[in-house]
């Protein structure tokens, strides 16, 4: 096992925070700059250069930091390959997921996994797709489920399945009698958006550009990070949001909200996204092709 003092090295060095490295890795942020303390003590060197409420790497942070990475990468390769050697699939899987994916999508797959494989120990990280990509890149999470197309060269991306975006709103709302709507025709109501960083806003923000239409024009109501909160906000009458279909199926079931579908339709991919150079285990691979298999069955029921 590699030593704890360079797993949170690297976490700092990837993030720059000794803040966000410690919520990444569940430590208290004392227990990190106590780390990276007895790091440098036992290298009798700086690792990293504070000032001003930022930190920099020296060039000795540089070279440490290339060999924590080939180091934490070998050791867990060892670890993963070792334990393959029983032919179970076992051991603990960290999962990021965007809002959407995790809280309308993920939970059954991971509960059916679980279930084949009682060994295995899944854990859900949830945030906008744009954190969950860094945190993958950053290799503190295995994989991780965004909304919208990978940024980062690091990172390798496959297709999970297909998504629709549709218009939302409540039965009351003039946009409600509609069995279409453009892009064109939103412009004339109150729109309830997601924060930036999110892979729906992402998806959105393009659909109106793509229809002529800038986003800073849109007459946003509020712009909110949740979908429940999105939606809890949606059934008030205050204004429509552009969500996917699976976020709202018992809404809609129930009355609560409706659905409009977009002319032109908005169809995204959601993706699976893993560290490009890191050895992918047979509990990971597993997982993602259990996966791919579950939401691409569902989306096409």
């Amino acid at each position: 096992m590699a030593d704890r003092r360079l797993q949170v090295f690297h976490a700092v060095a990837k993030q720059l925070s000794f803040t966000k490295a410690a919520e990444a890795l569940f430590m208290t942020q004392p227990a990190v700059t106590f780390q990276i303390k007895q790091l440098e003590e036992h290298f009798n060197t700086r690792l990293f250069e504070r000032g001003h409420g930022r930190i920099a790497l020296t060039p000795a942070g540089h070279v440490v930091l290339e060999y924590a990475e080939r180091i934490l990468g070998l050791s867990a390769e060892l670890d993963i390959r070792l334990k393959e050697m029983t032919g179970q699939i076992a051991g603990p899987l960290l999962v990021g997921a965007s809002t959407t994916i995790a809280e309308f999508l993920l939970p059954q797959v991971l509960g059916e996994f679980k279930t084949r494989h009682p060994q295995v120990l899944p854990r859900l990280v949830v945030a906008n797709s744009e954190t969950v990509e860094n945190r993958v890149a950053e290799h503190t999470l295995d994989i991780g489920f965004i909304e919208a197309p990978s940024h980062l060269a690091n990172v390798s991306t496959d297709m999970c399945c297909e998504d629709e975006l549709q218009v939302v709103c409540s039965p009351s709302h003039p946009l409600a009698k509609l069995k279409s709507v453009s892009a064109k025709q939103l412009t004339q109501h109150g729109y309830i958006s997601r924060e930036s960083g999110s892979g729906t806003r992402e998806v959105t923000d393009q659909y109106f550009q793509r229809a002529g239409i800038r986003p800073d024009t849109l007459n946003v109501v509020m712009e909110l990070g949740s979908p429940e909160a999105v939606k809890a906000l949606v059934a008030s009458g205050v204004g429509f949001a552009i969500m996917s279909g699976a976020t709202v199926a018992q809404e809609t079931r129930f009355g609560v909200l409706v659905r409009v579908p977009l002319a032109p339709r908005l169809t995204r991919n959601l993706s699976v996204v893993y560290p490009k150079e890191k050895f992918r285990s047979r509990l990971v691979n597993a997982f993602v092709q259990f996966a791919k298999d579950r939401l691409g069955g569902a989306q096409r029921a």
